[in-house]
């Protein structure tokens, strides 16, 4: 079969690909291993732990918060197999939209392992049988997979992914965690909620690096208050099974800390599937991290054919992926296809969430900036106070000199979905002072931004 495009891989990045191509005019098809289409983001990743972080977030808000409201919720429980029999259900729903956008936009689906057997073929073996697809172009979308530590083997029983723990049967007695990023504290967030006691271990001296110190030290002391312990500067440096679980031996400086748990969760990042692709056998390059190497089209180092994704450097975000199948494709056709590297943004789905764009403080500095920044607690926002969502803050980071803002962090209550006002703002080059003058409605949490806006400027209004 001939094709303008064949996309390897249907995850977020793959599949969006797919339809733009198809939108396009191209002739299309997209392989997959697997038979649900949506990648490790909607069947293990990003989709099902929302869905279990929003089951386990009501239930902790009916026991310690619905009282104050003059909510009585005697006799509360939780069945676990009720929320993960949800969780399958809008991974099914979710799945169908997809299949239902394969065929409207006529792409072909193709079921099985791609292999890059020349700059324009793809072969698919399915274990029954292999087809050549012919190509004009080809591009890559095959995600990436859990890193492991070389001396705990992930078992799936007592040894976890990120893929077993948002499928657990019952919450275990005790959890830790290795990685104090997204994935570790959210999947942490999950089960301590749940009664398990969560002990989070961090190599790096606190918990999501990438956001200022400000920001992660009020998150570290909410997570706390919610029952994580935290051990952070330490290093895991051996394992080994237990009657009950796994003993680990970690070092803190000098210091040897021994912990021991039920379950332990293995959270240290992810790498890019390259291997088993024949990309290098065609002649593509990778650099030093495995990343597949790209120019400013997206075309590898073998004309027609082309990478995004987690395959590519730069944050392994489903939105990244996306934004850079739209884009590529776009070049592809002869169009103007771009994306703004410094206006990705980045979430914690915690509780409170915590997300950012662009520089941070510390960055900015770093950069030869002089930073004018503004901080505004929530406690002075009248909505998030009568809301119950009151913890956590927002914070503007601007040039002092042309006050066009370099970056924003909010920790709060739905900061995934307030972050896209900074996004926007500094997708057009605005202003601190842009952003104090667009009005807010009142009470929102949005003022929040603005407030922190006010303060970068040296006009505070409400604190």
């Amino acid at each position: 079969m001939d094709f303008d495009l064949v996309v390897i891989g249907a995850g977020p990045g793959g599949y969006t690909a797919a339809i733009k191509a198809a939108q396009l005019g191209m002739k299309t098809a997209i392989v997959e291993k697997d038979q649900a289409l949506g990648g490790t983001c909607l069947n293990v990743g990003c989709i099902p732990s929302k869905a279990l972080l929003s089951s386990t977030e009501l239930y902790r808000e009916a026991q310690h918060s619905f009282g104050a409201h003059g909510i009585s919720a005697d006799g509360l429980s939780m069945d676990v197999g009720a929320m993960m029999k949800r969780k399958d259900g809008v991974i099914r729903k979710m799945a169908r939209g997809i299949d239902y956008l394969m065929n409207k936009n006529g792409v072909e689906r193709v079921l099985g392992l791609g292999c890059i057997a020349g700059p324009n073929v793809v072969e698919v073996d399915d274990s029954k049988k292999t087809q050549c697809l012919k190509a004009k172009r080809i591009l890559i979308a095959t995600g990436s997979r859990v890193t492991g530590l070389p001396f705990l083997e992930i078992d799936g029983e007592t040894v976890l992914s990120s893929d077993h723990a948002i499928a657990l049967g019952q919450a275990p007695e005790s959890m830790v965690v290795i990685g104090g990023g997204a994935i570790g504290l959210e999947l942490g967030s999950v089960w301590a909620r749940l009664g398990t006691a969560v002990t989070v271990v961090e190599f790096l001296p606190r918990i999501a690096a990438m956001f200022d110190e400000d920001i992660t030290q009020a998150l570290q002391k909410l997570l706390k208050k919610q029952g994580l312990q935290f051990h952070l500067g330490t290093g895991v440096e051996s394992a080994g099974k237990t009657e009950g679980g796994v003993r680990l031996t970690a070092a803190r400086g000098d210091k040897k800390v021994e912990l021991e748990a039920e379950k332990v969760l293995v959270a240290v990042g992810r790498k890019p599937n390259t291997e088993g692709l024949g990309a290098t056998e065609a002649g593509v390059e990778l650099d030093e991290r495995g990343c597949i190497k790209i120019d400013d089209k997206w075309q590898t180092s073998v004309p027609g054919i082309y990478a995004i994704g987690d395959v590519v450097a730069g944050p392994m975000l489903a939105h990244k992926a996306e934004q850079e199948a739209v884009a590529a494709v776009e070049r592809m056709a002869g169009l103007a296809g771009r994306v703004n590297y410094g206006t990705i943004p980045s979430v914690i789905y915690t509780s409170p969430e915590v997300a950012a764009v662009g520089l941070t403080e510390a960055e900015a500095l770093e950069k030869g900036h002089e930073a004018a920044v503004g901080v505004f607690p929530f406690q002075a926002n009248g909505r998030a106070v009568a809301g119950g969502h009151a913890d956590g803050l927002a914070k503007v980071i601007a040039d002092k000199a042309t006050d066009r803002v370099l970056g924003a962090q909010i920790l709060s209550a739905n900061a995934s979905e307030l972050i896209a006002e900074a996004v926007l703002l500094m997708e057009f080059g605005g202003s601190a002072e842009d952003l104090t003058r667009t009005i807010h409605a009142h009470p929102t949490m949005s003022e929040g931004l603005r407030e922190a806006a006010h303060i970068a400027v040296g006009e505070p209004l409400h604190i």
